[in-house]
């Protein structure tokens, strides 16, 4: 058999012979170098294990132990010139490190290290018990995450988004999980935030429910957890019912609307609504609620016999020209809708519905140009002039302004579309020279109705607003009579002079909603926002010719 571990040898070699003296014997020249007797305990590696005392032993791994070991090989091994201490020590033939003896040739260890006594560990003595050392097999208990920051959002989007999702049965359980991916993907997207949009949604059928608020979550992450979560209800596609619940209920300082940020509404309808929108719609944009509709597919058969108005879209948005509507040919073509969405939805200067509520309007301005008026009063009134038409999108499918100057006379200062653009509307405002002379009101209301309301659109909403700081030397309420009567609502402001009965025959019926007074030029800034009010109810609640 092989030897134990090391080069291999013959288990029986010759003696070797006797070596010769060492340097540092034969010469006294030479210090002799012996080695310091050492106090060493080898290590105890199994604490606990209680060693055999018939059994000696040599390398782990060999197999051999000393008693198998022929007493006269270990004793030729020993003394090999060529056999280091350290492998005497290894393989049992002698201690290490040797014992100073007088006979000692004085080798040199090879390692020169001070040994330090292994100490059992009383923890894994086999009798130890682990809850005395110190020890628990408890888990143990998880650190709570600190609470990550709220997100800030997108400050160039900030809006209050309200998605509206069919929950009806038409839609069927796979359209509805394309509809809860497209609301995640657009949540992602719009980057939720304090400072940006807040999103909420609202599932309609027979009746709508909120499935979370505007401020029940502040990220887009926690949006799209809960999206994830909204089980289908059922019933019928019901978008009336569901546009005045959000109107009534839904943007409200408890759910965390905000004052600051427009309103939007974002309604998907799977084919058609099952009841009249219309009304509905029109009440919700008074409120300043902006309406986007995302349709997918027509009605099916089975739809067509709930269809209620087949042109609800264009009767229940702000403006008719395809800002506020999204039609999608197939529900899987939906997640392509997602940019052109978020992008709309973002652009806060279009949103018209948060600020006037206006859509079609051809508005006069009759402004009274009399002596009594001065020059800078008169330019006081241009500039509340210019301040209401500021608030309305100009362009000749939306609001066109006109105005007349008077005095004894009158004159027209531009048509309704002269200018389709606001920046120049405002110019031309602005450059109009006072005139000066007389007061004939009544004059200038027929010359209005003769000039500008005869060329009125028929869609467009006829807004009539005068404005004069005396009485008249005519008759005004003949003329405001008849002016009414071809459908124009009129606004009398009054300042200073102004006869108070003239007013309310020019105003249109309330005259409370209609008819204002000023006792000096500098506070007519104070009626610009009560008059675009005024202006936004018109246009929702009285048919357009």
């Amino acid at each position: 058999p092989s030897s134990p571990v090391g080069p291999a040898f013959n288990r029986v070699q010759p003696a070797p012979p006797e070596r010769s003296p060492t340097a540092s014997q034969s010469n006294p020249a030479f210090p002799r170098r012996d080695w310091p007797p050492l106090s060493y305990a080898r290590p105890d590696w199994f604490p606990g294990v209680r060693r055999p005392a018939d059994v000696s032993y040599a390398v782990p791994d060999s197999g051999y132990t000393s008693s198998e070991t022929d007493p006269s090989e270990t004793t030729a091994w020993d003394h090999r010139p060529e056999i280091s201490d350290y492998e005497r020590w290894l393989y049992s033939f002698g201690p290490y490190p040797p014992q100073s003896t007088d006979q000692d040739s004085g080798h040199k260890p090879l390692l020169d290290i001070t040994h330090t006594k292994v100490e059992p560990v009383d923890a894994w003595k086999p009798e130890a018990n682990p809850y005395e050392s110190g020890f628990s097999l408890r888990e143990p208990e998880p650190v709570p995450r600190a609470p990550e920051p709220a997100s800030q959002g997108d400050p160039n989007c900030k809006v209050d988004l309200a998605f509206l999702m069919d929950g009806s049965w038409s839609i069927g359980k796979r359209r509805f999980k394309i509809q809860k991916d497209f609301l995640s993907e657009v949540a992602q997207v719009i980057n939720v935030g304090v400072a940006g949009p807040m999103m909420g949604i609202i599932q309609y059928g027979d009746d709508p429910v909120t499935e979370f608020s505007l401020r029940t979550h502040s990220s887009s992450r926690e949006v799209k957890s809960a999206i994830d979560k909204i089980s289908q209800k059922g019933g019928l596609s019901n978008v009336g019912k569901a546009l005045s619940y959000i109107n009534k209920q839904y943007f409200s300082d408890a759910n965390g609307n905000r004052g600051g940020a427009p309103n939007v509404a974002v309604v998907l309808v799977d084919g058609w609504p099952t009841d009249k929108v219309e009304e509905a719609s029109r009440l919700a944009r008074e409120s300043g609620i902006n309406i986007f509709f995302v349709t997918i597919e027509g009605p099916d058969d089975s739809e067509k016999q709930n269809l209620v108005e087949a042109n609800f879209v264009d009767k229940a948005v702000c403006r008719t020209n395809g800002f506020y509507s999204l039609p999608v040919n197939s529900w899987f073509a939906l997640r392509k809708a997602v940019q052109p969405l978020v992008k709309r939805v973002c652009d806060t200067d279009r949103l018209v519905c948060s600020k006037t509520c206006l859509n079609a309007n051809d508005i006069a301005f009759v402004i009274d140009g009399s002596s009594s008026v001065g020059t800078g009063n008169f330019r006081t009134v241009l500039q509340f002039v210019a301040n209401v038409t500021r608030e309305f999108e100009i362009s000749d499918t939306d609001t066109r302004v006109g105005a007349i100057q008077y005095t004894y006379e009158q004159r027209l200062e531009f048509a309704f579309g002269q200018y389709n653009n606001k920046a120049e509307l405002l110019n031309a405002i602005k450059r109009i020279n006072y005139w000066s002379g007389g007061t004939s009101t009544g004059a200038a209301i027929t010359y209005a109705a003769e000039q500008l309301f005869s060329k009125s659109k028929p869609n467009k909403r006829k807004i009539m607003i005068v404005i004069t700081d005396g009485r008249s030397y005519d008759d005004v309420r003949v003329p405001a009579e008849a002016v009414q009567r071809q459908g124009v609502i009129a606004y009398s402001i009054g300042i200073a002079w102004a006869a108070q009965d003239e007013l309310e025959y020019i105003a249109t019926d309330p005259d409370k909603e209609h008819s204002f007074f000023v006792d000096e030029f500098d506070n007519l800034y104070k009626f610009v926002p009560k008059i675009i009010h005024n202006i936004c109810q018109e246009f929702n609640s009285q048919p357009r010719n």
